[in-house]
């Protein structure tokens, strides 16, 4: 007899958002379900987001689902509202763990992770509505290890200046997107130097983004507390939002439960030499969460205790966040 654990959880389970289902429609994802022809397929015209469910619970629901609506806005894609986003992935959610053998055999677990994507094409070419859908599938091995051993990265320009989102906003740089080639271009390059990721600058030598992800870093200064004693000042810091990089949800709602904690808080101008210098330095995104950068270009970021100290200090934090 095969034990639960050998076998495999289901590979993905998609909801889509049809009126006539109030919880979405389950359909197969091992069947075809989009058209040839839908401009998603073949242009990359629409737009997604991801979150990581927990214990059957989405996180940062409410940051994705406004994010998901401002993306579309750009676009001129006219989606459903909220609600039915939260009923679809309700299900998506449930039916994956329905499905999956681990989380079934032990009753439920608190821990178990769903990685939850809502997607949204524009469908085939005159179609009267989008096509929308949610999908539940299970998160790759390398995010959890590279959240545990860290990850060693390089910085590539992006090719384009700072204030581009301004000046030409037809390039879409505040939408999550689905034209994604050049990002897992970058991430091909990456791997291909022997790096796990990268961090985009701009070509007047400002610090951006990594390819799915936001950048945090972290100064620690210690300064006389007024009582004959001493005081660490915690800082963390990310890139200026209006550099033409994605706001980042992880990184919102980080920054909140930090605030709370004491810690002070910067939106950049940064540029690398600011990476090379800082005391600690994370990717942040919604699957992965905190990723310490271990080194930049070869360089080592801080020390392997102090990187060890501050993620595991916001790790706690960033737990908190619903």
């Amino acid at each position: 007899m095969t034990s639960p654990a050998s076998v495999p959880a289901p590979a993905t389970v998609l909801v889509f958002l049809d009126p006539a289902f109030e919880g979405g429609r389950v359909a197969d994802a091992s069947k075809p379900q989009l058209m040839a022809t839908d401009l998603g397929a073949t242009r990359g015209d629409g737009v997604f987001e991801s979150l990581l469910a927990v214990g059957g619970r989405p996180r940062k629901i409410q940051a994705h689902l406004t994010r998901l609506a401002g993306s579309a806005r750009l676009l001129e894609l006219d989606i459903p509202a909220g609600a039915a986003w939260r009923r679809a992935v309700e299900t998506a959610i449930g039916e994956y763990r329905r499905q999956d053998p681990a989380v079934t055999a032990a009753g439920g677990t608190d821990d178990d992770e769903v990685v939850v994507k809502l997607l949204v094409t524009r469908g085939p070419e005159g179609a009267a509505s989008p096509t929308c859908w949610v999908q539940a599938s299970a998160p790759g091995a390398a995010g959890r290890r590279q959240r545990e051993t860290g990850i060693d990265v390089i910085l590539l320009d992006r090719g384009y200046d700072s204030e581009v989102g301004e000046r030409a906003p037809w390039l879409l740089l505040g939408a999550k997107t689905l034209s994604y080639a050049v990002n897992m271009a970058a991430l091909r390059y990456a791997h291909e130097h022997g790096a796990d990721d990268v961090i985009f600058t701009s070509a007047d030598g400002r610090v951006l983004e990594g390819p799915t992800s936001t950048v945090l870093l972290a100064h620690l200064e210690t300064t006389d507390d007024g009582a004959g004693g001493v005081r660490t000042i915690r800082r963390l810091i990310t890139p200026q939002l209006d550099s033409g990089i994605l706001p980042g949800t992880s990184q919102g709602a980080l920054f909140t439960a930090a605030k709370a904690a004491g810690w002070e808080l910067g939106y950049g101008p940064l540029e690398p030499k600011d990476l090379l210098d800082a005391d600690a330095v994370w990717l942040i995104s919604s699957i992965r969460l905190l990723a310490p950068v271990n080194h930049i270009d070869g360089q080592e970021i801080g020390t392997p205790e102090l990187r060890r100290q501050l993620t595991a200090e916001l790790n706690a934090l960033f737990a908190t966040i619903e």
